[in-house]
């Protein structure tokens, strides 16, 4: 466990249980929300690759504008 996950737990338990389950119910929703995300990103692989891979060309092809000109 790194050191900061320590510190962070030794608050935690100095709490009521009602905010002990409060702050563990919002570490396993972040936690099962970052796996949801790993495991789209994992299914769309390809997608992903192939927009990409539009995104250069078009670039190479001088499609494109500087973010900075569109903001």
């Amino acid at each position: 466990m790194s050191s900061l996950l320590d510190r962070a737990l030794e608050k935690v338990v100095a709490l009521p249980p009602d905010e002990q389950d409060a702050i563990a119910t919002q570490i396993l929703a972040s936690l099962a929300d970052e796996e949801a995300w790993k495991k789209r990103f994992v299914e769309k692989r390809d997608v992903i690759r192939r927009m990409a891979q539009e995104a250069l060309e078009e670039d190479e092809r001088g499609e494109t504008q500087p973010l900075a000109d569109l903001l």
